[in-house]
């Protein structure tokens, strides 16, 4: 049997397709029915050729002159995203940031089902937040296991988040969302993501700090 042909897009185009969807589900509330690239780009601050090209990746989904049929894109965007179902999520890490991440509402909105919070402080073991249960950190492999979870989600300290990352991958998830400042080591086929929010922070410092008379410049 032929091999199912693999396209390659950057990275960013996903990121983008993520905004695209959001975009959709306005137009949806307020009973759009079509929208061109045009509109859509001026909406998100996006060139329509951008749109076009990271569109045309998946499939052609407009018609020239016509524009987008916004229920329909959205749907195909929902497959193509991977939210035409549910997600199983784990929290490793009951800090301010776990739980802050925990009851994000969107998460649940887009089919990502937080499970559970694991933490080895033995105050916050056994407790709930939210209804959302803390559980010891020893236990995280067999619930893994026992619970087919997918995506692990890093809040520990940047000290623990290789272990923490080892546990995951050992256990069988698929996936981890790291929010340690630090660089996880993982098999190839695990699929890791880094939000490391001082660097964005930093950024928004250089940025805010440019002056003219700086050497230093930002090529678009």
């Amino acid at each position: 049997m032929p091999k199912k042909k693999r396209y390659k897009f950057p990275k960013t185009t996903i990121e983008r397709l993520s905004y695209y969807f959001r975009a959709l589900e306005d137009l949806t509330k307020r009973g759009i029915d079509t929208v061109s690239s045009e509109a859509l780009g001026g909406k998100l601050n996006i060139k329509s050729s951008q749109i076009r090209k990271d569109l045309s990746y998946f499939g052609d989904f407009g018609k020239r002159g016509m524009g987008y049929d916004v229920k329909y894109l959205l749907k195909e965007l929902r497959y193509i995203l991977g939210l035409d179902r549910e997600w199983k999520v784990v929290i490793v890490g009951a800090g301010h940031l776990g739980l802050a991440i925990s009851q994000y509402p969107g998460f649940q909105k887009r089919g990502f089902i937080i499970q559970a919070i694991f933490d080895s402080d033995p105050q916050k073991v056994g407790t709930d937040y939210n209804g959302i249960p803390i559980l010891n950190s020893e236990a995280l492999t067999d619930y893994i296991k026992e619970n087919e979870i997918e995506i692990g989600v890093v809040t520990v300290p940047a000290a623990a988040a290789q272990e923490v990352a080892d546990v995951l991958c050992g256990a069988g998830v698929q996936a981890i969302l790291n929010f340690a400042p630090v660089s996880l080591i993982v098999d190839e086929e695990i699929k890791v993501l880094s939000v490391d929010l001082t660097t964005k922070l930093e950024a928004l410092a250089y940025y805010m700090s440019f002056s003219k008379d700086k050497l230093w410049k930002i090529i678009s």
